[in-house]
């Protein structure tokens, strides 16, 4: 009672504090598949439409709150961190980008396994805090950027990290072109996806596949395939 009174008094102008709403309403849980990370994840009880609220002070090169993908963990990123802790000489030694991060997993997988560097690119504001908070409760260090980096050239990386990443039309149309230009540049791409109507799948050589609940998609609880793929040069006309 005392929790409902406190929120029917807080002034519309009054913004929450990501961390903090985050650290108190979430759950910080092993990833189902993957017991070796942890991540604060949503249930039901956790209130995420309270962050969503437009907040007129924000930074502008920040994207206001999206739905919270990165509350979640979906089935892309989770069989490419399945993939990379189980195979750690892909990222062993090489500088890593997680791109559309989220809540870090493919990252935090990739830290895990011995990268030299993890750059992480989210544009939500939230998921900016998540991604810092899920770090440093797995003790991994990456570095976040956050905005959106796939209109210009790649970062100097030799390996990106893809996961979940063809949910919809737009975005999908988006990050094509930039990973053509990462593989141009030399840097390998990496997708995971539980094979999503956007998959650009004359691009993709598959790897490995894995059995995964996909949560963040609302799949529910149970195990469906979901794969690991190398994205490819387009091939010539």
């Amino acid at each position: 009672m005392a929790d409902h009174a406190a929120s029917a008094s807080r002034e519309p102008s009054e913004r929450l504090d990501p961390a903090e709403f985050i650290t108190a309403n979430m759950r910080l849980l092993p990833v189902p598949s993957l017991h070796e990370i942890r991540l604060y994840m949503a249930h039901p009880g956790s209130g995420l439409r309270r962050l969503l609220e437009p907040d007129g002070d924000a930074d502008e090169s920040v994207v206001e709150p999206q739905p919270p993908y990165w509350a979640y963990a979906w089935a892309g990123g989770t069989v490419l961190a399945r993939y990379i802790l189980d195979r750690p000489s892909t990222v062993a030694g090489r500088r890593v980008l997680d791109l559309g991060a989220g809540s870090g997993l493919v990252g935090i997988a990739a830290a895990k396994a011995g990268a030299s560097e993890v750059i992480a690119a989210e544009i939500d504001r939230n998921g900016i805090v998540a991604l810092g908070l899920n770090a440093a409760a797995n003790s991994v260090a990456m570095t976040i950027i956050g905005e959106n980096i796939t209109a210009g050239p790649p970062p100097g990386v030799d390996l990106v990290l893809a996961g979940d990443v063809f949910y919809a039309q737009e975005v999908g149309q988006r990050m094509v072109p930039f990973l053509d230009r990462c593989l141009a540049a030399g840097i390998e791409v990496l997708v995971g996806d539980p094979g999503r109507a956007w998959l650009p799948r004359r691009r993709l050589c598959p790897l490995a596949e894995y059995q995964v609940p996909d949560v963040g998609g609302n799949g529910g609880g149970a195990p469906k395939p979901s794969g690991v793929f190398a994205f490819v040069m387009a091939d010539a006309d």
